[in-house]
């Protein structure tokens, strides 16, 4: 079983003008980095024109289908029956995506099929994460 799930998603980027923009972005967990997961976005949708990802909580992302959840840079909520919509705060402003919440529960199922809520710890190498906070190479 691999430990790495990618999921494609298809995102609306909300502007401040009437019309939204629609992107592929990339919804990813890896088994090495249990209670995170990442959205990449590609260098069309961003300012930079480079390609940007945020990391944030499995669980963030989880309770956010459902009900507002998030009061940092990443801050998940439910945007009508069908869409969640995901906000992310940042220096040079918010963007906000809305994606299918049907995309993302899937996401969340393959995720938990994975690594079981609640069983993350066990798949936590502490000695690597350690060597790569202290930068060591071996």
């Amino acid at each position: 079983m691999s430990s790495l799930i990618e999921q494609p998603v298809q995102a609306r980027m909300v502007a401040s003008v009437p019309r939204t923009a629609t992107l592929a972005a990339t919804l990813r967990y890896d088994r090495a980095h249990p209670f995170a997961v990442r959205i990449a976005f590609p260098a069309r949708a961003t300012l930079e024109g480079s390609d940007v990802s945020w990391e944030f909580s499995r669980e963030l992302l989880a309770r956010g289908v459902d009900a507002p959840a998030g009061l940092g840079d990443v801050r998940v909520r439910p945007f009508g029956r069908e869409r969640t919509a995901l906000e992310f705060h940042a220096a040079e402003g918010i963007a906000m995506v809305h994606v299918r919440t049907s995309e993302l529960r899937r996401f969340l199922r393959r995720v938990q099929e994975l690594v079981p809520a609640g069983d993350e710890h066990r798949f936590l190498d502490l000695d690597r994460e350690l060597a790569e906070f202290l930068g060591d190479n071996h």
